[in-house]
């Protein structure tokens, strides 16, 4: 009896030793020390390199070209998005009594001069001014060749004279042949104008009545389409615009072809030799009557460049008017 106790306090005792030694061990583990100590976090600092006077002005170099780049950088954003002046001025003796609107733009100044602004920001359709931008693509993609641009009249007796007979590119640009831009613009396809128009930003850009029926003027599909009448529309400010991005210093298309319609815009008859003036007329009808005028272009001297947009909203009055008034506002004011 006397022994079966002793044993049972022995093994208490061994008992109690071991778990003694696991809580020492797992109270040592907690506190983070072990064999492995690392140094103290104060020596691991006072062990860390300081930069030698070289690198620091590598750095402070660094820093300053970055700074510069960061500077230039806004300067060119801000020049990119700088707000053109809009200047309205008093115009309408021009005009002399006609409802009109003229732009001109001058890029080198970023500067506007606008008459009759309400009537300059509405939407119109651009009629026969379009025959540039049909003109232009035509020629970007190789549809006119001017080597050989004759078409082939196909007999039909039109009321425009110089229509009825087979017409070459720089002839029919000038005689505004309706028949040969139908037939360019059909080549081109609507999958093509509509991409150019876009990338241009030519006013609506809608050219969903391909075909021209919404014209209650004619209903010849040969001298109908989106242009005339119809979907698409564009307001002589951006008139303006496009025509910038067409001839400006940062145009998307070829010396040649903008070489190629200066030629077939360039107005012949100019008193004063110093002034070149280049543009096109537009003019559409509704039931018969005259309702949209147009004259828009450029113009330059020897050294200055503006863009210009006469329109002219009377009935019954045509764009010969428009781009007698333009051609006025133009040299006067490059004078």
């Amino acid at each position: 009896m006397i022994q079966f106790d002793l044993d049972k306090n022995m093994k208490k005792l061994v008992f109690y030793k071991i778990y003694s030694c696991i809580l020492l061990f797992l109270f040592l583990e907690l506190t983070g020390c072990s064999k492995n100590d690392e140094k103290p976090i104060d020596d691991q600092q006072m062990e860390m390199p300081f930069p030698s006077e070289e690198t620091a002005q590598i750095e402070e170099s660094s820093t300053v070209d970055i700074s510069q780049i960061k500077e230039i950088q806004t300067d060119e954003v801000q020049e990119v998005i700088a707000e053109p002046l809009i200047e309205e001025v008093d115009w309408s003796n021009y005009f002399d009594g006609i409802t009109g609107t003229a732009v001109v733009y001058e890029p080198a100044e970023n500067h506007y001069q606008i008459y009759n602004q309400e009537l300059a920001l509405t939407q119109r359709s651009p009629c026969s001014t379009f025959k540039i931008i049909s003109s232009l693509i035509a020629l970007e993609t190789g549809i006119i060749n001017s080597n050989e641009s004759t078409r082939t009249w196909s007999g039909e007796i039109f009321w425009n004279e110089e229509w009825n007979r087979d017409i070459d590119f720089s002839d029919a640009f000038r005689a505004s042949c309706v028949w040969y831009f139908r037939e360019v613009i059909d080549e081109i396809g609507n999958n093509t104008i509509q991409e150019k128009l876009n990338e241009l930003e030519y006013g609506n850009c809608d050219i969903s009545d391909w075909e021209g029926r919404l014209n209650t003027n004619n209903s010849n599909p040969v001298l109908t389409g989106f242009w005339i009448e119809s979907s698409l529309l564009i307001s002589p400010k951006e008139q303006v615009e496009v025509m910038e991005r067409i001839f400006g210093e940062n145009t998307d298309y070829s010396l040649e072809t903008r070489n190629q319609l200066k030629q077939v815009m360039l107005l012949p008859e100019q008193n004063n030799t110093d002034i070149f003036i280049y543009g096109k007329t537009g003019m559409g009808k509704a039931s018969g009557i005259v309702v949209d005028s147009w004259y828009t272009g450029f113009a330059d001297t020897t050294d200055k460049r503006i863009y210009f947009c006469v329109y002219l909203d009377n009935k019954n009055v045509s764009s010969a008017k428009a781009r007698e008034i333009a051609v006025k506002i133009v040299s006067d004011y490059l004078n």
